[in-house]
């Protein structure tokens, strides 16, 4: 059974950090690229970070390039997500997903990705 665990997520003051981690098992983790997604409330998920199997593509989405980091960790089976110096605009549900090996679609698109976690809430508040 395949399954992805956010953790990490919390209320935090604009200008604040966040980590968010999620924990994959069920799949051969280091042949597979992984992602962060974003929904905030009465919006459409929103693609945020991607890193690939082999780490030679690291993606982020405009709003927060300089401002977060992916990385991930083929040992532990992890992602991790730093989030630094966090707006209004970062509130929503943060998702994190697995993209298989040969996948037909954009890194940053959401229907590339086979497996999703059950989200972990972050907020910012002013």
């Amino acid at each position: 059974q395949v399954r992805l665990v956010e953790s990490g997520g919390g209320l935090v003051q604009a200008g604040g950090s966040l980590r968010l981690s999620c924990a994959v098992s069920g799949i051969t983790f280091n042949i597979w690229s992984v992602a962060w997604f974003r929904q905030a409330s009465g919006k459409e998920r929103e693609f945020v970070a991607a890193i690939t199997y082999t780490e030679d593509a690291i993606v982020y989405n405009d709003s927060v390039r300089g401002r977060f980091t992916i990385a991930r960790d083929n040992d532990k089976k992890t992602v991790s997500l730093q989030m630094n110096n966090l707006n209004l605009d970062d509130t929503g549900a943060y998702y994190c997903a697995a993209r298989p090996p040969g996948a037909r679609y954009r890194l940053t698109l959401s229907n590339s990705y086979d497996y999703w976690g059950q989200g972990t809430q972050v907020t910012v508040s002013s």
